[in-house]
């Protein structure tokens, strides 16, 4: 899934829960000071994206969940595929491995 999309999907929740527009809410909106979200919406709201997207935002994550863009990059972060690290043992033997010849 796009960045695009995963923002699409998220101001569209916002604004199914809202019953507004989604034209009318702007990525940088902040979810209580400009939408008017309190506590108890926002855990809904979030509710709704975790069912979207499949996933589970734990509780200590809420705190940074502060815009409408701070959720879609937490929310791209989590689908993201995991990065693939080489283990530092394996990096020396390869190294190794390559001056051999």
């Amino acid at each position: 899934m796009t960045d695009r999309a995963v923002l699409e999907k998220i101001v569209q929740a916002l604004a199914d829960y809202l019953k507004r527009d989604a034209g009318s809410i702007q990525p940088s909106y902040h979810l209580r000071d400009d939408l008017g979200l309190d506590s108890m919406a926002v855990i809904e709201l979030l509710y709704k994206i975790e069912e979207t997207f499949n996933l589970q935002i734990p509780d200590q994550d809420l705190v940074g969940l502060t815009t409408v863009a701070s959720v879609a990059r937490y929310v791209e972060q989590r689908l993201a595929p995991p990065k693939q690290t080489t283990a530092p043992a394996v990096k020396k033997r390869l190294a190794k491995g390559k001056k051999k010849k």
